[in-house]
């Protein structure tokens, strides 16, 4: 008899689990596939130009995305900062633009985003931003913005820390993010001679199309690997195009076309 109430009780749990997660499922879905309200690309246009060089489809795939995100994630303001419906936007379009074409979670593992008004400091070293294992990012809204507005400068903070949660979705970041069972060998291998070129030329004094803060690590050479595939496409598909075929099979995308 009690084994039978403890039966009982563990399928009524068990079945209520499982209605929470599909209606979640369903939630998540419907606002993947809602349309955005009007007044979002005009609005975005003026932190974020990019915007309106999306094609239609492109642009509501970013929407969807960026309701999900804007529905799951927790904004808090720092340093006195008071967080504004805009700023989320642009934070939320310029995080959701590296999953275009990618049927996959909207960054599962996030919980919070932390913003500052500008470059703050963590001990003696003064910081743009920063992702944490913890599922939080952290950044200043002024580099934000300036990322934003200059799309060509090949910097990009937001991508930047973004591109560091989809590295931690592994575990511990690496410059290795979730790759199909195939990709890992062929990606070690580019990944690997581009990130030791880029040391060697950083070592040497000599510049390159990606920024030489890529040559601090593996982890930091996919961020700033990410942040010039979007920005300068065109440059990194002429001085490294394997690495850039490698980033465009992961991204789905191709930035070019949006120049």
């Amino acid at each position: 008899m009690i084994f039978s109430t403890l039966l009982l009780l563990l399928l009524i749990a068990a079945t209520t689990l499982y209605l929470r997660h599909r209606s979640k499922q369903a939630k998540l879905h419907d606002l993947l596939t809602t349309p955005p309200p009007d007044h979002w690309r005009s609005t975005l246009q003026k932190t974020l130009p990019m915007v309106m060089r999306l094609s239609d489809a492109h642009w509501q795939e970013l929407a969807g995305k960026m309701q999900v995100f804007l529905a799951t994630k927790r904004f808090e303001g720092c340093g006195g900062l008071e967080v504004t419906d805009e700023m989320k936007m642009v934070i939320s379009a310029q995080a959701c633009m590296l999953l275009l074409g990618r049927e996959v979670k909207v960054y599962p593992r996030l919980k919070t985003v932390l913003l500052y008004p500008h470059t703050y400091t963590d001990g003696e070293t003064a910081r743009l931003g920063e992702s944490w294992q913890t599922g939080v990012v952290v950044l200043s809204w002024n580099s934000v913005t300036g990322g934003a507005r200059n799309f060509q400068d090949g910097h990009n903070v937001t991508f930047h820390e973004f591109a560091h949660q989809l590295d931690q979705e592994s575990g511990a970041a690496d410059g290795a993010p979730i790759l199909g069972d195939n990709a890992y060998q062929t990606w070690a291998r580019v990944f690997s001679m581009e990130f030791e070129d880029l040391v060697e030329k950083t070592d040497q004094g000599l510049r390159d199309v990606m920024d030489e803060y890529g040559a601090t690590n593996p982890a930091e050479f996919f961020a700033v690997a990410t942040e010039t595939f979007f920005e300068k496409p065109r440059q990194m598909k002429h001085v490294h195009p394997e690495l850039f075929d490698k980033l465009r099979n992961y991204y789905k995308v191709d930035p070019t076309e949006w120049i």
